[in-house]
């Protein structure tokens, strides 16, 4: 800070130091002044001067020293308090600017509400379509046409599900249920609602199941297996099977969904759970990148430790390790 101040004050400096060898230059030429009198003046000017300086130093960058130590903040009451007229206009310019990002901020928050109510209800709205149109292709008697249209259907449905998520996560914390769930039963509902991607693939699944329960939020759970066992179709082989296991490992349950597909790249795999990130080889013009990345953010809250392993044309490995020691039980018996 006082390199700061020295280079700011440096006109004034020099001002003081050119008057000081004025003075002494009019002593030199005029013979009636004293030259040794004009040195001795110019050195108590000095002194006087360098106490001024550093008295004014303390004086003026308390106020600076004050706004460079504070943290960056909005809050205005960290503010230091001005103690010039100076300091006086920039406190003032810095509260009102402040002031005009809150308001800002407040205005984007409310206009962002609108917009994520207004597009949940419109996805609600949506869904009572969706649902007829579900009724009218279970009474389609072509089996053909019928597979098609259900393709489709759960292409739509399953797209609305993530738009639908992707707006409740910043607020998943206001929506987690923990309790004991039955992942069989999860897990075949899920596989149930993809039958036929799977009838029309020829997929099927092999499940095990040395851990039957897990405390946790039946809902998001639901979330994540599904955007897992959506790609694990979409990309395995025709006529494959796709194997679920649950086992406990050093206290922990560990559920791995194994499929038998294209795999993925191994330049790939730092990046699959990034937003809107897609493969690098058999791009697949549908793919939004949004499933793995959401499934990653609805992971965290719920303490689920995502990974995984795969191989290019070997299939693809996703594990998902529940936590050890759940601090949900503490929160439950609150």
């Amino acid at each position: 800070m006082i390199k700061k101040y020295l280079l700011e004050r440096l006109s004034w400096i020099l001002l003081i130091v050119l008057l000081q060898l004025l003075a002494l230059l009019i002593a030199y030429l005029d013979p009636s002044l004293s030259i040794n009198s004009m040195f001795y003046y110019a050195f108590l000017s000095l002194v006087v001067f360098s106490l001024f300086l550093m008295i004014r130093y303390f004086k003026e960058t308390s106020f600076y020293k004050e706004l460079e130590l504070r943290e960056a903040s909005t809050d205005t009451t960290s503010l230091p308090e001005p103690n010039s007229p100076f300091e006086t206009a920039i406190y003032e310019q810095m509260t009102a600017s402040i002031e005009q990002l809150h308001k800002d901020a407040s205005a984007n928050q409310m206009h962002l509400e609108q917009e994520k109510d207004e597009l949940l209800s419109w996805i609600h709205e949506v869904k009572t379509p969706l649902t007829a149109m579900q009724l009218i292709i279970d009474r389609t008697e072509d089996r053909q046409l019928k597979s098609e249209l259900m393709y489709e259907w759960l292409r739509v449905h399953y797209l609305l599900d993530q738009q639908l998520h992707q707006k409740r996560i910043p607020f998943i914390e206001n929506d987690l249920f923990i309790e004991k769930v039955e992942l069989e039963s999860l897990i075949y509902s899920e596989i149930h609602t993809l039958r036929s991607w799977c009838l029309k693939k020829k997929i099927g699944f092999d499940v095990e199941l040395g851990v039957t329960h897990v405390l946790t939020d039946a809902k998001w759970l639901a979330f994540i297996l599904r955007q897992i066992l959506t790609n694990a179709v979409k990309y395995s082989y025709e006529g494959s099977d796709i194997f679920i296991e649950s086992r406990e490992q050093a206290g922990q349950t560990i559920l791995t969904l194994t499929d038998h597909g294209r795999g993925i790249d191994p330049r790939d795999l730092p990046r699959i759970f990034e937003k809107g990130f897609t493969s690098t080889i058999n791009q697949d013009q549908r793919a939004t990148g949004m499933g793995l990345y959401l499934a990653k953010k609805a992971a965290i809250p719920l303490e689920l430790h995502l990974s995984v392993q795969s191989s290019v044309g070997d299939g693809t490995t996703m594990t998902l390790t529940f936590p050890k020691e759940n601090p949900f039980l503490e929160i439950q018996s609150v």
